[in-house]
């Protein structure tokens, strides 16, 4: 049996223990957090990923918890309608398409029930990383060090794994200039299954209904240059956010006041991995630690359920780890950058059709069995 550490309890990280059991490995699944994290924003599985949430034997059931919308409006800083579409949103593309927007809260619950059975460590994390030609001894801030004979970082865009195996982030990660928040709250404005979408060309968000109608989830972003600031320390993440959502009318500045109180609040840079290989030796990258491509592409769910899913059966095939983890890069790599470039469309001034063209172009671009043939 090949013991497997996967260093992240995130889509792909609970995608690639259900494969590598599926495999006949052995994963173990390590996260920092102290239980499996709630909250964060409406994700799309498209394409190839659809084929990969079908073979798992999910699809049914994530369909059943998708996140219909009518459409969306745009509106100027002071609330005034630019325009409205009831075939296209900005968040998930054409609304008679396939695809399948979920709650990424919700498809985390549906992979981490798939994986009954897998062990998984909450509230630890890896601190040291020692490879030998056997294996790779692991040390941890809370347990003993332990051999695996593989690691594999999916512990997103700020990698710890990555840091350890590959270096500082810094070489790796490019700013797009661009910060998002996000946070939940109750549909006190009574939208119906509608996206309502602000900007002044460079600051903005959107609120959108979840859960049939019952929430809300309140994107405020805002463009700015690199910002030093603590990755842990929401309350000085919500003060950039105040400082710099400015100047708006419509109901954004009742959207700051309760971002205060929301307790599943996320802030992050929109920004990217780039990277000339994904493995070291016995340790690896998959989804945002190897290659994110920013929630602006609107592909990052999609890429790592599919990484996941080749990396599992090129693991799976029993041959030496280096020609795995070569095979699986050689087949996504050429996917991944066309979805690093779908994320730098400035779709406030693409038009919708073209925009969604491109989108299309891009998720359908990767064919499973190809890929895995």
């Amino acid at each position: 049996m090949t013991t497997v550490l996967i260093s992240g309890a995130s889509v792909a990280g609970t995608a690639l223990a259900y494969w590598l059991r599926e495999q006949g490995l052995t994963p173990v699944v390590l996260e920092r957090a102290p239980a499996p994290r709630p909250g964060g924003q409406a994700i799309d599985v498209r394409g190839a990923a659809l084929t990969v949430l079908r073979r798992m034997g999910l699809e049914p059931a994530a369909r059943g918890l998708a996140n219909h919308s009518n459409g969306m409006s745009m509106l100027d800083p002071q609330g005034n309608e630019l325009f409205r579409s009831e075939e296209f949103a900005l968040s998930s593309g054409e609304l008679a398409s396939d695809d399948i927007e979920i709650l990424r809260e919700d498809l985390l619950d549906l992979l981490y029930g798939a994986t009954d059975g897998v062990e998984y460590r909450f509230g630890d994390s890896i601190t040291g990383l020692h490879q030998g030609p056997d294996g790779v001894t692991v040390e941890f801030e809370q347990a003993a060090p332990q051999r695996f004979d593989l690691v594999i970082g999916a512990d997103g865009l700020h990698s710890n794994t990555r840091r350890l195996a590959f270096g500082p982030e810094s070489d790796y990660l490019h700013h797009l200039g661009t910060y998002l928040s996000v946070f939940g709250t109750e549909n006190y404005l009574g939208l119906d299954r509608w996206q309502t979408w602000f900007n002044d060309g460079v600051n903005g968000g959107v609120a959108m209904t979840v859960r049939d109608n019952a929430e809300l989830r309140i994107f405020l972003g805002f463009g700015a240059d690199a910002i030093e600031y603590d990755h842990r320390d929401t309350e000085a993440q919500k003060r950039l956010v105040a400082e710099h959502v400015t100047g708006f009318g419509w109901e954004v500045p009742g959207f700051i006041k309760r971002m205060w109180k929301a307790e599943d609040f996320y802030f992050d840079a929109m920004a990217q991995i780039k990277m000339d290989a994904w493995s070291e030796g016995r340790v690896a990258l998959v989804g945002d630690a190897a290659h994110c491509a920013a929630p602006l592409s609107g592909q990052g769910t999609s890429l790592a359920l599919v990484g996941a899913y080749a990396l599992a059966l090129e693991l799976g095939r029993k041959e030496d780890h280096a020609v795995a983890f070569d095979r699986y890069e050689r087949r996504m790599r050429p996917w991944v950058e066309a979805n690093q470039e779908l994320a730098l469309i400035d779709r406030r001034n693409v038009d919708p059709d073209e925009s969604t063209r491109r989108v299309n172009a891009v998720k359908n671009a990767i064919d499973l069995d190809e890929v895995l043939a």
